[in-house]
């Protein structure tokens, strides 16, 4: 009983990081359909502070 306590959290373990993996495979994430983040110019960005 004292093995199946400690084997049951392992294989749960692993299981849930195979999962991950085949998530991973199954439905892979472009960064190239991702758009850009708007970026505002240096010039623009410090043209309103007073020094």
């Amino acid at each position: 009983m004292a093995m199946l306590a400690v084997l049951i959290p392992l294989l749960m373990l692993g299981v849930v990081l195979v999962l991950g993996r085949y998530e991973e495979l199954l439905l892979p994430q472009d960064d190239t359909d991702r758009p850009e983040p708007a970026g505002v110019p240096h010039a623009a960005a410090t043209a309103g502070r007073g020094k």
